[in-house]
This record gives structure tokens, sequence and C-alpha cells, in this order.
């Protein structure tokens, strides 16, 4: 029975991956850890019995200690003993952010298999991430649909690789951005998701992110990364073959999908959701991207292909500046201003330790709240 550590399962893709777990009892939820959502996490200690758990906060995790009688640790170094725990066998990582690359890390390094939803490790250490391959199998449905594309074929037969983006919810959208809502920027049209993500995918940051990742899971130039818009939502990925043919990968859109195929990989189970009716699904529609509405996808083509400092730059500077959107502090479309003009500041051109990815992405931090202190 392998043993599942969950890091960040009370977010959307956590919570998705425990209900593919409660259909898959040869799974043991051996650890689960979340940042503040108490209730939803004592819910899940009380329905799963891990044999450990993490929360941010001291007091709530002396709580659940208290009334579990379990380990409940408090500490960003927890989860990193959590994920290298010599019982547990398959780590999920669905942290949002940068506080995903060191456990990632150090669950390759100790040997585990890693089911990584967290972009940002593969954005600012891709590097160091890709030489621990084999244990690796990503969740993001664009990456897992290349997995399957990819998967038993000769990789020098494909020409490019495409990611397909929903288009998010301003992809029709005529008036000026400058004005647009926290609400409006969260409705997303497709896809149930947590706040940051949401908003990436509403300038096509997330994205950029995702072609970033594809380089370093496919070892693909970013010349050879294309993006195209459907916004449908049904095709997740494609690849082109030398002959032009191009392979595509469709199916429900579902987060749950990539998440068993990950959790299983290479095995493949009965759905866990409903299968694509593809009459049902109807007419299939793709756009060009509008690259001078949406410029965080072109900022993430120029930081990844540049390399070193800066795609850990354009992560920190990002994360600060969709933070203080959410909270009222920056307008929508000052977001790429402020990561365009925070990633100028970094070096290209190196491969950064991870104590160096650190301190680039503590440093770009603040540089970002800096400049948007001066924007007032």
């Amino acid at each position: 029975m392998p043993n599942v550590v969950v890091l960040g399962s009370t977010g959307s893709i956590g919570t998705q991956t425990l209900d593919v777990l409660r259909r898959r009892p040869e799974f043991t939820v051996y650890g689960l850890s979340a940042g503040s959502n108490y209730e939803l996490l004592r819910k899940q200690i009380a329905e799963f019995r891990p044999k450990f758990a993490c929360i941010a906060h001291p007091e709530q995790a002396r709580a659940l200690r208290d009334e579990f009688s379990l380990p409940v640790y408090s500490d960003l170094e927890s989860l990193e003993a959590m994920a290298t725990d010599p019982g547990c066998d398959l780590v999920v990582v669905s942290l949002v952010g940068a506080m995903g690359l060191k456990p990632t890390l150090r669950a390759l390094e100790a040997g585990k298999r890693v089911a990584l939803a967290n972009k940002e490790t593969l954005v600012a250490g891709g590097h160091l991430v890709m030489n621990y391959r084999e244990q690796l199998i990503p969740i993001d449905s664009e990456h897992s649909a290349l997995w399957n594309l990819f998967s038993g074929r000769n990789r020098a037969d494909i020409e490019k690789i495409i990611l397909t983006a929903s288009g998010g919810p301003f992809r029709a959208y005529e008036g000026s951005l400058d004005h647009v809502t926290v609400k409006q920027a969260l409705a997303h049209p497709r896809w149930d998701m947590g706040g940051k993500i949401s908003i990436d995918s509403a300038t096509l940051m997330n994205k950029g992110l995702e072609v970033i990742e594809a380089h370093w899971l496919f070892d693909f130039p970013y010349s050879k990364i294309d993006v195209v818009v459907h916004p449908e939502s049904i095709v997740h990925s494609m690849v082109q073959l030398k002959d032009g043919t191009l392979l595509a990968h469709m199916g429900t859109a579902d987060m749950r999908l990539p998440i068993q195929y990950a959790l299983t990989y290479p095995d493949i189970f009965d759905s866990p959701v409903q299968a694509l009716d593809l009459v049902k699904a109807g007419s299939l529609s793709f756009e060009a991207v509008r690259w001078e509405r949406f410029p965080s996808l072109r900022l993430a083509y120029q930081a990844g292909e540049a390399g070193g400092e800066k795609p850990v730059a354009l992560n920190a500077a990002n994360e600060e500046a969709v933070a203080a959107f959410l909270e009222g502090k920056l307008k929508f479309t000052h977001i790429p201003q402020v990561v365009s003009a925070v990633v100028e500041t970094f070096q290209g051109k190196s491969f950064p330790s991870l104590e160096q990815i650190l301190a680039i992405d503590e440093e770009a931090r603040l540089r970002s709240r800096a400049l948007m202190d001066k924007r007032g």
C-alpha cells in the first residue's frame, strides 16, 4: 500500500487529490498539510487519520495535536520532514508559490516519487529538480497530457509542443483592463481554482509558467513550445510531429483525471469522472494569443530563455504583485509592469544553487514591494 503525503491538502488540487484517494483503497493517506484552513484540515484528519499533519498557525497545530493525539507541526521545515519520512512513498506537492521548491527537492533527494502541481518549483529550480527526472510526474493538466503524448514515442519525431490556454475571464473582453475588479479576475470560465492561480490565468502568466515547466520537463527549447487559446478546455495539449501531424490529448475538464494518472502512473484505472462525450462537447475552437493585451506570457518566455536569476525573479515578483492585486493595492494591468521592472534588475545565464535561488527569491520580493510602495 503506497503511503501518500499531500502537501497543500486544503487547496483546490489537494482536496481533489483526496477525492481521488477515496476511490483508491490501495493508497494510504500518510500526511496532510495546510496553510490556514483549520476547519477543513480538521475534517480531513478525522476522516483519513494520517500519521502526522502540519498547519501554519502554532495554536491551531496545538489544538489539533490535543484533539487527535498525533504530531501536528507548524513550521516550514516540517514540510520537508514529512516529505522525506521513511514511511512515505509518494508526495503530492500542491503548495502554492515558491515554498514548494525545498520540500520537492528534499523528497526527490530522499528517493520519493513526487506528483508535482506546483509550477513555481520548476520555474525557479527546474535545473535542480530535473536531476531526478525519473521520480517526477506532473499533475498540471497540460503537462499530464504531454506526458501521455510523449509516452512510448521517439522524442526525435516531435517537432514542437503546443500548450492550450482557456484565455481566462478576459479572453474576449474588449474594454480597458485598467479597472477590472478582483471579482471579475477570479471568475474563470472553466476551472475552479485558488486565488493566485486564477489571477495568473487572467493575466496568462499561468500559461507562461507552464511554458517554462514544459521546457524543463520535456527538454524542449522555447522556440519549439507554442501556446494557442482554446476556450473549451477539451484539448489539454498537442504535439506536432516532424511530418506536420498533430496529436491532441482530449478529455473532460476535471483535474481529478491528471491527479489520478500521476498517482497511479504508469497504470491506467477507471475514470473518477464522466468520460468526454464529443457530441455533447460540440464545436472546438482555437485562437491566436493576444500578446499585446496579455504581456505576462511574453515576460515568461523572455525570462525562461534568459535563464539564471530571471525566472526566479519573475516568479517572486509575480507572486507579490498578484497578492497586492488581490488585496486591492494594485491595478490588474500593473501586475506585468511590476514583474517586468523587477526581472530587468536580475541577471541571466547561470544555474543558481538552492541557497542562491532562495536569496534571489527574497530579494525579488523586497524589490517588488519597494516598487509597489513607490507607486502608491
